[in-house]
């Protein structure tokens, strides 16, 4: 039985026999204010490639009552079951299909999404279908090559406003007539249904005969306050200009809506013309500069979809990765290049986040190569993933260095051009750029894209008595792949990189500047660099200058011990980020103790002038030191993590983005009495720090730690709640709720979850609600107070995921997982409950991913002890 499955085999099936000509959609959701389920009429026109032949249209709904064949009545009692509608005895040619259905409102976000604000009362609807819930809303073809029109006709309430891929029309009587969509995939088909508040404005192409596309950015009321839409519009327009410009195709679409909607799951969705943005990122506190940043980024990743994603679409979902490994390539480049961009340094952000992401998805049991084996949706919805987004991203990087920018864009540009409206595979797009760039794609393709795992590279240096390089060469190694489930490791692969080798010396100034770079192509185990050769030692030579390729970087001991004195004083962003991931990466592989981290974090964190790079250190010591530090020595680190912070917040500039930043990084880990009288104090006015801002959501900041070290009990969270009664302060209430140091706190969070038998799959929660209840649940300080829900985990874990919507059971797979319980104990647990439980692959996956973030943390914490006892 398919369930809700669909495998690749049977949609290429579906596909050879069908060819889908257009949807007609009409959704009556008058009754949304109220919840439910609302009727669903769709009319699907569609042509056969044979007489006689069966196939299945898809949809997920709590009743059918009608399904009409090419005018014929079907009885849904007996065509309609495993989330599929049989299509028996199709006619050659033209079919018409037509389905009454009632379909169900969600609080998981997937589907058609309700939610209703606390501030108003009033519903607010959207939906996401990525990947395979558009079915959830229509019957439909749900594969991404089987594109067609879309004409949506929807009933709303009055003085609401509806929203879909189309412009909004005048409604008549409440019912809004959409024009049909060009040709879609039915996952970026949308509808944003609510009373919103919207502001408009258009962007103004350049040049004889410029264009004008409307634009359209939407909010909650609740927020509209602190809706900036001067600065998203023009990051937008920035966006418009420099991808019409390097893709040399005007945007496909009638128009371009932004919507910032409640309780989404992703960052954004590329639904064509509607993009839909979780409204967390309508700031409605001070935010660093690096939020800004981000917040960019994801609408320049959408922005890019318009083209790669929805003007030309994947044919299955094994090409996800390069979908939106583009997306996010070209909206970083766009931040770093175009003109008046706020972030001419997008590239050290890429390295400092997108790449560390990659690295730690790419040594897990679970890696994959890039172009990974989709088998089924069970597949690609557990694949939205560090190799599909970042490494994939960091892999086209490489490839735009490889064949250079220039030749990389006309090959995009005749990419669009050949399959506008259509479905491709990556020989399409690789075709393409071999033909620009003179290059053979082919061998580059099958090591980077078809292999999994990383590269080190290492300098191997000699240098004679005067200090001149008498030798330089680059050593690729190929570690063995992490093993699964017991199999032996795989054999890595060597790859040919493009990379720079950056010079650097101390200058009178104290400063490391870059004093040389040669760029090359680093090709087997050993690659010779004689253009170094007979040229002074500099103080530090660094592979990999400039981030071009995906690989781990060692440093010579020279190089090493003057980093280590000196990373914060290296002049420019990029080669500090480099440096600071460099040693993050020992860190967790036990090259570097995690005492050993924090000290090079705290010599060289107040030099780092750039605030993204120090928020990531701020995360990444609190990790070292919760999971990889000795346990005997892991309060004295955090002892010395939290002075060291406080310090830093008192002696930052006032109101300053490193104050803000550090303000938070102090209120995650205050221990002492004194220090957590400092947050109270600063939650009640009796404490103040000259620039600190005290606003909504460093106030919960604040209470959240104090909750979670016993000293704000219910009442005082219930008069923050009182103090901010909308859907955020709700959210952060219930983490605080969650994280009290008490048995019953814990009970009563895992049991609003999981349910409080191990057969209560009632997902009561809204999605965004179980997100922060987890997210209070597990708190580092409360290790024993924890322990006992290693076999509550385990005892519930399969049961969730075969009730529960996939958003939800991932949420409760990966986020209740023990992580905490660093032991030889967890692992067997869980290797117990592999062997016996015999899960799905997609959830094995997730328990095996954090099964191996407990091995890694066992051997760190091992080489963090054995430092302790070295001279």
């Amino acid at each position: 039985m398919p369930g809700t499955n669909l495998t690749r085999d049977e949609a290429r099936q579906r596909a050879r026999l069908l060819t889908v000509d257009s949807y007609e959609i009409d959704l009556d959701l008058s009754g949304a204010q109220e919840g439910g389920t609302y009727r669903s009429v769709t009319t699907v026109r569609f042509d056969s490639a044979e007489a006689g032949a069966g196939s299945f249209i898809d949809l997920v709904a709590p009743a059918v009552h009608e399904v009409v064949l090419n005018g014929a009545p079907l009885d849904p009692a007996e065509v309609f079951r495993d989330s599929r509608i049989a299509l028996p005895d199709l006619e050659a040619g033209p079919n018409e299909l037509r389905v009454v259905a009632d379909c169900a409102y969600t609080n998981t976000g997937e589907g058609l999404h309700r939610f209703v604000d606390p501030v108003d009362q009033q519903a607010y609807l959207y939906t996401q279908f990525e990947v395979p819930d558009a079915r959830r809303v229509f019957a439909s073809f749900e594969q991404p090559d089987l594109k067609a029109t879309f004409q949506f006709t929807v009933e709303a309430p009055e003085g609401w406003t509806v929203v879909s891929n189309s412009p909004t029309p005048e409604p008549k009587d409440n019912v809004w007539r959409f024009d049909p969509t060009p040709r879609i995939s039915t996952y970026i088909t949308a509808l944003i249904v609510g009373p919103y508040h919207s502001v408009h404005s258009s962007w103004e192409a350049k040049g004889a005969g410029g264009r004008s596309v409307p634009l359209g950015i939407y909010c909650r009321p609740s927020l509209a306050e602190h809706l900036d839409s001067d600065a998203i519009f023009e990051v937008t327009r920035q966006g418009f200009d420099w991808f019409e410009e390097k893709f040399d195709y005007a945007y496909p679409f009638a128009k371009y809506d932004q919507l910032f909607v409640p309780e989404f799951n992703a960052g954004a969705m590329e639904n064509a013309g509607a993009v839909t943005i979780r409204d967390q990122y309508v700031f409605r506190s001070k935010v660093t500069d690096a939020a800004y940043e981000t917040r960019a980024e994801t609408i320049l990743h959408e922005l890019a979809h318009m083209w790669f994603g929805d003007l030309v679409t994947m044919e299955w979902w094994n090409d996800l990765w390069l979908n939106e490994s583009f997306a996010t390539y070209t909206s970083v480049a766009c931040q770093a290049h175009a003109p008046g961009s706020r972030w001419p340094h997008a590239w050290t952000s890429f390295a400092n986040q997108m790449k560390t992401w990659a690295y730690r998805q790419d040594q897990l049991p679970s890696t994959h190569p890039i172009m990974a084996e989709i088998r089924d949706l069970d597949d690609v919805l557990v694949n939205f993933d560090g190799i599909t987004y970042a490494k994939g991203a960091s892999v086209l990087k490489q490839l735009v260095a490889y064949v250079g920018m220039d030749e990389f864009f006309r090959g995009v540009q005749a990419y669009f051009k050949r399959h506008a409206y259509g479905n491709t595979r990556l020989s399409d797009l690789l075709g393409a750029l071999e033909e620009t760039s003179g290059r053979d794609l082919k061998t580059w393709s099958g090591k980077w894209l078809e292999t999994a795992g990383i590269n080190i590279l290492r300098p191997e240096i000699e240098v004679d008595a005067s200090g001149t390089v008498t030798s330089f060469a680059v050593r690729q190694e190929a570690p063995a792949l992490p093993a699964a489930d017991g199999a032996a490791p795989p054999r890595g692969v060597l790859r040919p990189h493009r990379i720079a080798i950056g010079s650097y010396d101390l200058g009178a100034d104290g400063r490391l500047t870059r004093t040389g770079r040669v760029e090359l192509d680093v090709d087997g185990e050993l690659t010779e660099v004689p253009e170094l050769v007979g040229r002074p030692r500099p103080a530090v030579f660094l592979l990999n200058d400039d981030d071009l390729s995906y690989a781990k970087v060692r440093l010579d001991a020279e190089s090493l011990a003057t980093v280590t004195q000196h990373l914060g004083d290296f002049d420019a962003s990029l080669p500090r980020a480099l440096c600071w991931a460099s040693a993050w990466d020992m860190t967790r592989d036990g090259e570097l103790a995690a005492r050993d981290y924090l000290d090079l974090v705290l010599s060289g964190v107040p030099k780092e002038s750039d605030i993204g790079v120090v928020q990531s250190l701020h995360r990444q010591v609190k990790l070292a030191l919760d999971l990889y530090a000795a346990p005997s020595w892991r309060e004295t680190g955090l002892a010395r993590w939290t002075e060291a912070a406080l310090e830093q917040l008192r002696a930052a500039r006032p109101g300053s983005d490193h104050q803000l930043a550090w303000a938070r990084a102090f209120a995650a880990t205050a221990r002492t009495e004194p220090q957590l009288a400092l947050l109270q104090g600063l939650l009640d006015g009796t404490e103040t720090i000259e620039g600190l801002a005290v606003d909504t959501e460093l106030r919960w900041a604040l209470l959240e730690r104090l909750a979670a070290t016993g000293r704000a009990d219910e009442a005082a969270i219930a008069a923050e709640l009182e103090r901010d009664r909308t859907s955020a302060g709700e959210r952060h209430a219930a983490t605080a709720r969650a994280a009290r140091p008490t048995p019953e706190a814990k009970a009563e969070a895992w049991a609003s979850v999981v349910g409080s038998t191990a057969a209560d799959a009632t997902a009561a929660l809204p999605n965004a609600v179980q997100e922060a209840v987890i997210g209070g649940f597990v708190q580092t300080d409360q290790r024993e107070l924890l322990a006992p829900y290693t076999a509550k985990f385990f005892d519930a874990v399969k049961g969730v995921w075969e009730t529960r919507s996939h958003e939800m059971a991932q949420q409760i797979a990966v986020g209740l997982y023990p992580v905490l319980q660093v032991s030889q104990e967890t692992l067997e647990a869980t290797d117990a409950w592999l062997s016996s439980a015999e899960p799905n692959a997609a959830l094995r996956r997730l328990v095996t991913e954090s099964r191996a973030g407990v091995e890694r943390a066992l051997k760190a914490q091992a080489a963090d002890a054995a430092a302790a006892d070295q001279p």
